[in-house]
């Protein structure tokens, strides 16, 4: 009986199996699982990973983008667009109370993706103190827990709850929902 066909039929695997890896969930990726309670947050691009602390956050001004880092490990969990947060610090007295009990001193965090095609929320309306997507216009209101204020986007910015832990800001709990868009068709 002739075998040449096994070697053949290993490569063969080996590199389906190669090709299919990247199609895979990255479970076994650190970098890649969502922000887990206890977590800190760091700032994207910060190459040092200090932790923020709420000062680091002004209020009224610009979003800060910050990414999770697990407290233990000190890794930033960056393998993933879907943990990109948007931190805002706004006035204690203009917070919805369900959004209040999710802030750690009046700042909050939400995901910094547009939940109607995905885009980052990049930008900040200081007079109306409202999230922006350039990508399609929707705003959002983070003061009232991310709800829509105005224009295509189905659902709220799903909202990342925070505490003060050792002065540094700190996941109280996983994001309320599951970070999902809408798919171009």
């Amino acid at each position: 009986m002739n075998h040449d066909w096994c070697p053949r039929r290993d490569v063969l695997k080996t590199a389906l199996g190669l090709c299919a890896a990247p199609l895979l969930p990255a479970q076994d990726n650190p970098a890649s699982e969502r922000p887990k309670e206890g977590d800190l947050l760091v700032r994207v691009g910060d190459q040092t990973a200090t932790p923020l602390t709420p000062a680091d956050i002004k209020a009224g001004v610009r979003q800060t983008m910050a990414f999770p880092m697990d407290r233990d490990s000190r890794t930033v969990r960056n393998g993933s667009r879907l943990n990109r947060i948007l931190l805002v610090r706004l006035d204690a007295e203009k917070l919805a109370p369900e959004t209040s009990a999710r802030a750690a001193e009046s700042v909050v965090a939400y995901s910094a993706l547009c939940s109607h095609s995905g885009c980052e929320i990049a930008n900040w309306i200081p007079e109306e103190q409202a999230l922006f997507c350039p990508c399609h216009a929707s705003k959002f209101a983070p003061g009232d827990g991310a709800k829509v204020l105005d224009g295509p986007a189905p659902r709220p910015l799903p909202a990342l709850p925070l505490k003060v832990a050792d002065g540094k800001l700190t996941v109280a709990q996983p994001f309320t929902a599951r970070i999902t868009f809408e798919q171009a068709g």
